[in-house]
């Protein structure tokens, strides 16, 4: 159900009421309210520690990464605890909000293709107070239909693996007077530099991909004891894959023998795909020999126009062209190295498989930090000429494989491929300690929104 609400008291009042972090509003006193009506009303029957626990995760789809992250913690949640869980993965804002929360993920596609624009928005909301600002005023318009959305599920625990899934989220517990009784955990899916709203005091428990995001943290006011430190989480299936590179090159049709570069430009193919795609196909063949010394996977994400473009090209070496890729563990399982922009997950999956790493572009706050995270610690090399990304492939592939091999090793060293297991189990050990959660009243009131 999605109702148009409106602020009934001035934004000064909604900072007080809702007790902004950094603004220094504080409660008394919850209100209470009597609602009439069966409709209103949903309770929530707690028959101890052996019952279904429910886990509701909160993402959005500004980005691969997030659903990624998600999915990955509900795989693990069910590889590790079986039925002791019943796990949701919902978009709050998509489903139960209106415009402009359920239309985040078009704007953020709008803002990373102009990547100034995105660059300003991220570090312009940087600031506490200026995030504490917006944030109110979204809770102003939209706290009864999210304090809805939360009740429909009836979470014992809820993960947010998204920076705006918090503040309204921990408000709506804090007025329901279930802080105490509800486990709050958020998961940061940014590998390395994070955007301040990330950062909230409320949470139980805050799972750091990084020692620098850990830092972060600590300098925005959380405790040590709420930090962990396990890695990015990524799902089991390609955690946790053997694999043989002779065998999938079999598998996917690939010369067993040349050694291979995986292109790639996200799920949109993004970046320079094609001029890098071109500049490897000339590098890659030897003039003088007259034959190729590599060969090139190109995973064009969504983009068809990349992709057949690329498919009508003639090419002098051996060129597979591929579109959207679910298996992805078995192409980075087949290859030698990877070409792609720094998004997050895909420089985790690829330090997993330990492929040396040539970053060719990133989009600015966010993966900015992902550069110095790979190339710091020899784990690849950053670089946004397509000439130069070729130049540098076919020296791995002829006169410089001890490098590519030095690379490969220090990948495999950065990689945490349990990160996502470290996580649900850290998980379950925090439901074990509140013991069974008896009495959890969930009662969809107006004690929260009514009040804004």
């Amino acid at each position: 159900m999605v109702m148009a609400a409106s602020p009934r008291k001035s934004i000064n009042t909604v900072f007080q009421r809702v007790g902004v972090y950094g603004f220094g509003g504080s409660i008394q006193k919850r209100a209470k309210y009597d609602i009439q009506g069966e409709d209103d009303i949903m309770e929530m029957e707690q028959i101890g520690a052996e019952r279904t626990k429910n886990v509701l995760i909160l993402m959005s789809d500004t980005g691969g990464g997030h659903r990624a992250s998600a999915e990955a913690i509900r795989d693990a949640f069910k590889l590790e605890f079986g039925d002791q869980y019943r796990i949701i993965v919902k978009d709050v804002w998509k489903e139960y909000t209106g415009w402009p929360l359920n239309n985040m993920e078009n704007q953020y596609k709008f803002m990373v293709k102009h990547v100034q624009l995105w660059n300003v928005a991220f570090h312009s909301t940087s600031p506490r107070w200026i995030h504490s600002l917006y944030l109110a005023a979204i809770a102003a318009f939209y706290a009864k239909e999210v304090e809805a959305g939360l009740m429909e599920y009836k979470p014992d625990i809820i993960i947010s693996v998204h920076p705006l899934m918090q503040h309204i989220p921990l408000w709506v517990l804090k007025w329901q007077g279930l802080q105490k009784k509800v486990i709050f955990v958020t998961v940061i899916t940014d590998l390395n530099t994070c955007h301040r709203t990330w950062f909230h005091p409320g949470v139980n428990r805050l799972y750091c991909p990084s020692d620098e995001v850990a830092k972060r943290a600590l300098l925005d006011g959380l405790e040590e004891s709420q930090l962990r430190v396990f890695g990015l989480p990524i799902r089991p299936s390609f955690c946790r894959a053997v694999l043989s590179k002779d065998d999938l090159r079999v598998e996917l049709e690939m010369d067993p023998v040349l050694p291979a570069v995986l292109l790639m430009g996200g799920g949109e193919g993004m970046g320079p795909v094609k001029k890098t795609a071109k500049a490897l196909g000339e590098t890659l063949f030897d003039q003088e020999l007259s034959r190729p010394i590599g060969q090139l996977i190109v995973i064009c994400g969504r983009n068809e126009n990349l992709a057949n473009t690329l498919k009508s090209l003639e090419w002098k070496i051996p060129v597979k062209v591929r579109g959207f890729e679910t298996q992805m563990v078995k192409w980075m399982g087949a290859c030698d190295c990877i070409i792609t922009k720094a998004g997050p997950g895909t420089i985790t999956e690829a330090l997993i498989r330990g492929l040396p790493i040539i970053l060719n572009d990133y989009i600015p706050g966010q993966e900015k930090g992902n550069v110095p995270y790979v190339v710091d610690n020899g784990a690849g090399v950053f670089t946004r000429s397509p000439k130069e990304t070729a130049r540098i492939v076919a020296g791995w592939f002829t006169t410089k494989t001890d490098e590519l091999t030095r690379m490969s090793e220090n990948a495999l060293q950065l990689a945490k491929p349990d990160a996502v297991f470290d996580i649900v189990r850290d998980i379950h050990e925090l439901a074990c300690q509140r013991g069974p959660m008896a009495s959890v009243p969930y009662m969809l009131t107006s004690s929260f929104s009514e009040l804004i």
